[in-house]
């Protein structure tokens, strides 16, 4: 059978390859006084609050299940137009948004949108793998440009400018980031977009994180600079609904009718169910339950980072937002004889009992060196962790 050069193009999810061989690991480990724990997975260990729970019980019962308008419930619209007013005091109008099955429709509708076939976009180095594959499905070339601990693994507006070319179509940021847990400073990110929009260029970003900002210095939308500018949301961090596949995406109005088309024509509608149980998010017991977290979130942040440093496992640029430690795993490898990052990953499982990913996924500007970590898991289990960690690279742990 031939494979389409499309689907060629697309590498493997390495964090999957590392789970599915760190549940086989675990599978022989998990009635030992020493299961396998998992810091590997960017999920929430939180689920979606009672009141979600019960919105969407409602909704199966009451027979809401039908499909939707490709765009969404329009009350949630509103609902989520209410939200960027009340938590970022940014306006934006509910026409402006489209509800997605999931961040990653939102950014597959986005980019066969905008992305002629060679078209190319511009990201940072390192950033999430999905991000880039988004692109080449859409027949575009993702260029990968090399960041520095110094601009907390962000582009920068030089560096965009000097990486234009003519086959420019645009950037990709996220901010927050997966990997880094780190946000671009506001004011370069209006750098960022002058110098976009002065060369007839698209901005999009990857907004998921936001709601997790630990810092009020970062944790501003992008919509707030001005309304071109296409963002892209979800409701699985903030809001702990990762199986529910829902998202949303903020564009320019005259470009809904066109992202309504393709979502029409590719998705129908988001779950339904999903929409009216996401309703409940923005009920204040929830928006409380949600604030509750956030700061567990952060705890944990401050928590494990110093004791990751104290290890030997430098983090460069501490997160400002999501639950992610982006950790230089090279002198601690060192001393135990291991190479690079994908090595760590795997002594790890076997040694210590941990999955983590190691950052071949990200990119390629000295992601050998680099490991994620994810802080989504219990206190609990962050403290054994380092525990783990601890005797691995001290006594040493047996197999």
């Amino acid at each position: 059978m031939r494979i389409s050069k499309r689907a060629e193009r697309i590498e493997p999810f390495y964090v999957m390859e590392v789970a599915k061989a760190a549940s086989a690991v675990a599978r022989n480990v998990a009635h030992t006084d020493r299961p396998m724990i998992f810091l590997n997975i960017g999920e929430p260990d939180f689920t979606a609050p009672l009141p979600v729970q019960e919105a969407a019980l409602r909704a199966v019962r009451a027979g809401a299940t039908q499909y939707t308008h490709a765009t969404g419930l329009d009350v949630l619209r509103e609902r989520i137009s209410a939200w960027y007013s009340e938590r970022f005091g940014v306006d934006v109008p509910a026409r402006r948004i489209v509800v997605t099955a999931g961040a990653s429709a939102a950014l597959q509708l986005a980019c066969l949108a905008l992305i002629e076939a060679g078209d190319e976009i511009l990201l940072p180095d390192p950033s999430y793998p999905c991000n880039r594959h988004f692109v080449s499905a859409a027949d575009g070339r993702a260029v990968l440009i090399p960041t520095t601990a110094g601009e907390r693994f962000q582009l920068s507006a030089a560096k965009v400018e000097a990486a234009w070319t003519e086959r420019t179509r645009g950037v990709l940021l996220a901010s927050p980031s997966n990997p880094t847990g780190t946000s671009i400073e506001p004011g370069e990110l209006r750098r960022i977009h002058e110098v976009v929009t002065r060369r007839g260029g698209i901005t999009l970003i990857d907004e998921i994180y936001l709601g997790l900002s630990y810092d009020d210095a970062f944790g501003q939308s992008a919509l707030g600079i001005d309304d071109q500018i296409i963002s892209v949301n979800s409701f699985s961090k903030y809001f702990s609904m990762t199986g529910w596949r829902l998202g949303w995406l903020v564009v320019p109005e005259a470009l809904v009718p066109v992202i309504e088309r393709l979502a029409q024509n590719l998705f129908i509608c988001a779950s339904t169910v999903s929409q009216y149980a996401a309703l409940a998010c923005f009920e204040p017991e929830s928006i409380a339950e949600y604030e509750r977290r956030r700061a567990e979130f952060k705890a944990r942040r401050d928590w494990f980072i110093p004791q990751l440093q104290a290890l030997g496992l430098e983090v460069p640029v501490v997160p400002d937002g999501a639950f992610y430690a982006w950790a230089d795993c090279s002198a601690f490898g060192e001393k135990l004889g291991i190479a690079n990052s994908w090595d760590f990953a795997f002594e790890a499982m076997k040694k210590a009992h941990l999955a983590v990913t190691p950052g071949r996924d990200f990119g390629t500007a000295e992601t050998s060196r680099f490991v994620r970590f994810s802080t989504a898991s219990s206190m609990a289990h962050l403290q054994e962790s380092v525990e783990r960690l601890r005797a691995w690279a001290g006594a040493g742990v047996p197999a």
